[in-house]
């Protein structure tokens, strides 16, 4: 599968022509491992070292087409890998602030060097389990691996009114912030590598 028919993929899934401009714009190729570039549009996640993987691009965009992005918001993406899922936030909030924190510092190093043309995006070497106390309040927050129950503590890190959208087991959960009970859709169905606390 080529760029092309990826982008086609996801127009047929009728996802927003936003989300599609974002991946036509971020080239995958580039945040996967040397010699795995061919494999980069297949819809199919990606093994990127140390135990992690970029998800498959269908994944990613149901995800971001949950979290419903605009721009100038300050955005969490906790275990950003590779940092593409970064870029493509950067590109659905070009004038936002996006923190990726991620756990395993090669890859945290590595995708500084990559993101390092996305004068939006900080990359933070830590334990995304706990978010980013020091940066909150997030108008969204993102979870790309799969806790077993649902992080309350990244609820506190949201403004009110915000999204965070999680793996918890085998759904995805999307959780909008609300001041008496915060309204909560699970889709279940997805596998994720799990998110490990340290």
């Amino acid at each position: 599968m080529d760029k092309k028919e990826l982008l086609e993929k996801l127009r047929e899934e009728k996802f927003s022509g936003k989300i599609i401009q974002a991946f036509e714009k971020v080239r995958r190729e580039e945040f996967v491992p040397k010699g795995g570039e061919k494999y980069a549009y297949r819809d199919i996640p990606l093994y990127i070292g140390y135990g992690a993987t970029i998800s498959q691009p269908y994944t990613i965009a149901f995800m971001l087409d949950l979290l419903k992005v605009k721009d100038k918001q300050k955005i969490l993406e906790i275990g950003s890998g590779s940092g593409y899922v970064l870029a493509l936030l950067s590109e659905l909030s070009p004038d936002g602030k996006i923190f990726g924190i991620e756990r395993i510092k090669e890859l945290a190093d590595s995708s500084k060097e990559k993101l390092k043309k996305y004068k939006n995006i900080e990359v933070i070497h830590g334990n995304g389990f706990k978010g980013l106390e020091k940066e909150a309040l997030f108008d969204r927050i993102l979870v790309s691996a799969s806790a077993e129950e649902i992080p309350y503590n990244l609820i506190n890190q949201l403004k009110e009114k915000g999204i965070l959208v999680t793996p918890v087991r085998s759904s995805i959960l999307r959780i909008v912030k609300e001041k008496k009970e915060n309204k909560i859709e699970e889709y279940p169905g997805f596998a994720f590598v799990p998110l490990i606390d340290e």
